[in-house]
This record gives structure tokens, C-alpha cells and sequence, in this order.
């Protein structure tokens, strides 16, 4: 099946907050830290394996948490530290994201 729209914007977006926070925070550079890629790697697959597909809510108002919970914890941190920041580095998708979440409400 090929992969749906929805998830991969979702795995750009997540993609591009991981990379910015482990840029910022860990000091990586251009590579992620091998705990950024584990993160994001783990994120990949859980969206791979989303049961809403298309329809699919911002992961923030999702009432099915399918996050372990330390990961859940270590992802919400890179989404609040990482999050406010894509308006300036990623605009686009920021924005998308941004309306992604609205139409979950």
C-alpha cells in the first residue's frame, strides 16, 4: 500500500523538529545523535502504523496514545522546544501543520 499524503507530511514535519532540536540542543550539526535517531525512527514506525490513516488527528489531540511512555515524554519535548521555532526555519510546514491540528478539533 502506498504510503497516504497525510503520513508523510506528518513524517517531514516530525522529521524536521527532531533534526532541528537535536541541531540546536544536542550540537549534531548536520547528523542526527544516535538518540534523535532512535526517536525519530520510532516516530516513523508509529506513524507507518497509525489505524486513522487519512483521517488521521495532529498526534497532540489524538485520544489513542500509542507512544511508549518515555518516548511520548521525549517527543512531546522536542514538539514544545522544536515547535515554536519551524515558523522561522520551516514556514510551510509550520503552517500546515498549524491547520493539520485545527481540523482535528
Amino acid at each position: 500500500m502506498p504510503e497516504q499524503k497525510r503520513i508523510r507530511r506528518e513524517k517531514k514535519t516530525v522529521g524536521e523538529m527532531v533534526r532541528l532540536y537535536c541541531r540546536e540542543r544536542h550540537g549534531s550539526g548536520g547528523e542526527l545523535c544516535p538518540e534523535c535517531q532512535e526517536l525519530l525512527a520510532y516516530a516513523f514506525k508509529r506513524l507507518d502504523h497509525c489505524k486513522f490513516g487519512e483521517s488521521k488527528p495532529a498526534c497532540g489531540k489524538c485520544k489513542v496514545h500509542c507512544y511508549k511512555p518515555e518516548l511520548r515524554q521525549k517527543i512531546i519535548g522536542v514538539m514544545r522546544y522544536a515547535g515554536p521555532k519551524m515558523i522561522y526555519h520551516h514556514p510551510l510546514i509550520a503552517v500546515r501543520h498549524l491547520l493539520d491540528g485545527m481540523k482535528s478539533k
